[in-house]
């Protein structure tokens, strides 16, 4: 029996050394909610058959699509340098495939699966799989659907990433980009290395590389740094996977897609969102890592967190701790809102318009959608992104945009475009303007900057998140019906419109469905018609109708 065999023979028998079935973790699950490991763990056939949401399933296609692209380039570029592992062959054998490959010492191996570790229960397989010339040994890549770098101009700058061309290994301080945190890919580059690791085919550089969205270079992670945080993190996970850890539910940004938030692993049992609800769990207002470190001070309920009357804890490192606390008892009470100022504001203009922009996940932004004194109008493609049709629809909304905006200053008018949460709005910008630059419409990047940097260009999430504790969230399908606004679609939201948008172009080969297209345009005509009702009642009615902080000073919970 070769090295190899014993190998395989040993991992994939599934059991552990105690005669027990082994329990495996992969990289994916070492970022998440600790509490949904368990859940899948412990009742792996209750989720069988339950539909995946639709945006996760949108964006796992779009990476499986983005990863046979750069398959396809890279291995088709030198053929004779590639290993590729076939994906259709049993597990047991892709990775016999690809530990002969590197015993063999193939120069980049594709598809690589490495072997199961029953005793530490690490799998995991890796796109790129790069024997390091010089020191021996592999250095794992890895190809995401996500931006690794974001382009800056060269200079100044503290630290310059380190990069590889992609076609040759040859790391480089790159000034020409900032990266992008992002530690999933790090924990899963660690995850890597030491599954390499144990089988002495770990490059000792310690480093990994991540391929991102825009396929143009290979961002090189410093491994080193992380390997005791992912040491720590795998032991904690792989002992909630095993039983091994208690958990319960907290609320996390995760649960918004999360199959378990609203189903119960066994009958009679709670549903996530059920025993937060019925625990009064402290996540509800303070969610995430805020809801750890209240934890670590005794506050395991909204009620506690409610009554708190010392001293802020020296490890909240978060908005105003007065205001956490405000949070809870808003939320107890049952108000929406909570005034942080003594008169509401919100700039206003003589010519206002507002805007909505659809994109389909990072392909493009498909429909700019505008509000001007009542009436609704789209500047749309319906070509399926990617298309250059979208520069067109692009230059037509911002000429139009930039003529109200001159018109406004030729009457002697005052002038502002508002939106809400900009982030969406303002990177869809510099990215049109970067993708179909020199086109007809299309504006420069430096133009582009000066409007969104300046005063005429409104985020209507900055104006509420300045001005209001939102106990309920901040996003504007939670806001705007407080100023009395509601969508006509029920499903109404980012997720759902993906979902519409593919059958509104046809995407996946059918006939274009004119009724989403319908649907797509009434949603993102409420959105625009949306941040003008809560402008107006900022304006007009917020004063009066949300209570201020000094009303929940020493407000009495029970009661």
């Amino acid at each position: 029996m070769s090295g190899v065999e014993a190998i395989l023979n040993g991992v994939y028998s599934g059991i552990g050394d105690h005669g027990e079935r082994a329990a495996f973790l992969d990289a994916r699950s070492l970022i998440g909610c600790r509490h949904r490991l368990h859940l899948d763990a412990e009742h792996p056939g209750v989720l069988t058959g339950v539909a995946e949401d639709a945006g996760v399933q949108q964006r796992r296609e779009a990476a499986a699509a983005h990863r046979l692209q750069v398959r396809d380039t890279l291995v088709g570029a030198a053929p004779e340098r590639w290993t590729v592992i076939d994906p259709k062959q049993p597990a047991q054998q892709r990775a016999a495939d690809t530990m002969a490959a590197m015993a063999a010492g193939a120069e980049r191996i594709w598809g690589g699966l490495l072997p199961q570790e029953p005793d530490t229960g690490r799998r995991g397989g890796c796109e790129i799989l790069w024997r390091d010339g010089d020191r021996g040994g592999y250095i794992p890549i890895i190809v995401v659907n996500h931006k690794v770098t974001d382009p800056r101009q060269p200079d100044p700058a503290d630290y310059h990433p380190t990069t590889s061309d992609l076609y040759a290994w040859n790391p480089q301080p790159d000034r020409h980009v900032r990266t992008r945190p992002q530690p999933r890919d790090q924990q899963r580059l660690a995850h890597l290395y030491r599954m390499l690791q144990r089988h002495g085919l770990a490059s000792p550089a310690l480093v990994g590389g991540a391929i991102g969205y825009h396929f143009d270079r290979v961002l090189v992670h410093d491994l080193g740094p992380i390997l005791d945080d992912y040491d720590l993190r795998y032991a904690d996970r792989i002992a909630v996977v095993r039983g091994e850890l208690p958990t319960v539910p907290s609320k996390v940004p995760e649960c918004r897609q999360c199959p378990w938030w609203t189903r119960a692993p066994r009958d009679g049992d709670r549903s996530c969102a059920q025993w937060l609800a019925e625990h009064r769990d402290v996540s509800l207002v303070a969610p995430g890592s805020r809801a750890e470190v209240l934890r670590r001070h005794g506050v395991e309920t909204i009620d506690d967190l409610a009554a708190w009357s010392g001293d802020d804890p020296d490890d909240w490192q978060y908005e105003p701790f007065t205001e956490t606390v405000v949070t809870a008892r808003a939320w107890a009470t049952g108000a929406p809102l909570v005034r942080r100022v003594e008169q509401v504001r919100v700039t206003r203009a003589d010519v206002e318009v507002d805007v909505d922009l659809e994109s389909f996940q990072e392909h493009g932004a498909y429909l700019w959608g505008t509000l001007l004194d009542g009436v609704y109008r789209p500047f749309v493609t319906w070509d399926p992104l990617p298309t250059e049709d979208e520069g067109r629809s692009f230059a037509e909304f911002w000429t139009w945009l930039m003529r109200v905006r001159a018109q406004a200053a030729a009457d002697g008018k005052t002038f502002a475009a508002y939106c809400y949460s900009r982030t969406a709005e303002d990177k869809w910008l510099y990215e049109s303007a970067r993708r179909f630059a020199g086109r007809p419409g299309i504006p420069t990047e430096r133009e582009v900057q000066r409007f969104v940097d300046g005063p005429q260009w409104v985020d209507m999430f900055q104006a509420v998140s300045e001005q209001f504790i939102c106990p309920n969230g901040k996003g504007l399908k939670k806001i705007a019906p407080v100023a009395g606004f509601h969508w006509r679609d029920a499903e109404a939201g980012g997720e759902a419109s993906m979902a519409w948008y593919r059958l509104a172009v046809g995407y996946d080969g059918g006939e274009p469905e004119l009724s989403q297209r319908t649907r797509i345009l009434e949603y993102n005509e409420d959105d625009v018609q949306a941040t003008k009702v809560l402008r107006d009642w900022m304006t007009d009615r917020a004063d009066t109708e949300v209570p201020g902080i000094a009303d929940f000073g020493r407000r009495n919970i029970a009661s």
